[in-house]
């Protein structure tokens, strides 16, 4: 990634029309939307909201800092579930780790959740950012959280603090992972899931030029584990992305190689029942798991492809049913 090409570029400036596009289309939208004591605005993509397809899709987008395309398209690789999400990015890089990561963990007594969106680029609570050299300033801020309840006053204040903004100038968007809007933009995370592993091989960012991702869409669950775990197989069995480097041969056929999820030892299960075997401690499952099914590197500095991974339908069709 180019640090100059980004210095100047806000995802949160970017962000803000597309926020603004939910709030004044959220009947259509099937969205909630209620001011917080403190101003903040809330936005229930599926607490009490119904929420919807194109919400998550919107909200995806939102995610990635206004510099991702998200699209719905009909698929015919896995036989029962046709319905795909296709995700691609101006910059991914910035727009996948510097903004779509659920990177910042919030908790109050027994409300958690991880946050992504374009207000972690603000408050550079993470390391990552370091790395990235990059660094937003605006006076409007959005994230989203994963969760199935409202955030308590603590949790806004401590983002209106670390973020700078004033709580009237603060939108959260909450989308439970039951909701058809929570299944929409987790699954719309092949690309990103992709670009956190390549960061965790150590492949050099700045070899990193282009992608896309593509995985299908499971049915939503009110069991939150079944739920997960589904959102979680879409991308582990079922989530293609091909990635375009300027590398060597060598280094571009390692990073195939690595990259599926098939290559973790946790890898053969659905994603539920390897949780629950630890308990529901993620950090004892192997973080070389979380990645796409299948990959394309495509080198362009030779013009060479290398191919690794492959779809996994009946582990698919354990987990969606």
């Amino acid at each position: 990634m180019d640090i100059k090409e980004v210095s100047n570029l806000s995802i949160n400036q970017r962000t803000m029309p597309l926020v603004e596009n939910l709030l004044v289309n959220a009947s259509a939208l099937k969205l909630g939307i209620t001011e917080h004591d403190s101003g903040a605005m809330i936005i229930d993509a599926g607490i009490d909201a119904v929420g919807g397809l194109e919400a998550g899709r919107q909200i995806a987008e939102v995610c990635m800092g206004g510099l991702g395309s998200v699209s719905l398209q009909n698929d015919s690789t896995f036989k029962n579930w046709p319905l795909s999400v296709k995700v691609h990015a101006m910059n991914p890089v910035l727009s996948c780790l510097g903004s779509q990561y659920a990177g910042w963990a919030l908790s109050h007594d027994k409300f958690f959740s991880l946050g992504s969106g374009p207000a972690r680029a603000i408050a550079q609570r993470e390391e990552i950012y370091q790395e990235l050299a990059y660094k937003d300033e605006c006076s409007h801020t959005v994230l989203v959280l994963e969760t199935d309840q409202m955030p308590p006053s603590e949790v806004i204040e401590k983002v209106a603090k670390d973020t700078g903004v004033s709580a009237d100038n603060l939108t959260f968007i909450l989308t439970p992972t039951r909701s058809l809007a929570g299944t929409v933009q987790i699954t719309a995370r092949v690309l990103e899931v992709a670009l956190h592993k390549l960061h965790t091989l150590h492949f050099p960012l700045e070899q990193f030029a282009d992608g896309y991702g593509v995985a299908p869409i499971p049915a939503p669950s009110p069991d939150f584990l079944t739920g997960m775990g589904r959102t979680n197989d879409a991308i582990l069995f079922g989530g293609f992305v091909h990635l375009y480097v300027q590398s060597t041969d060598d280094a571009a056929r390692d990073l195939a190689k690595a990259m599926p999820s098939s290559a973790s030892k946790d890898y053969g299960r659905p994603f539920a029942e390897v949780f629950k075997a630890v308990n529901m401690d993620f950090y004892q499952i192997d973080p070389l798991l979380f990645s796409p099914a299948k990959v394309t590197v495509t080198n362009l500095e030779t013009g060479n492809s290398f191919f690794a991974g492959a779809f996994d339908e009946d582990l698919l069709e354990k987990s969606f049913n």
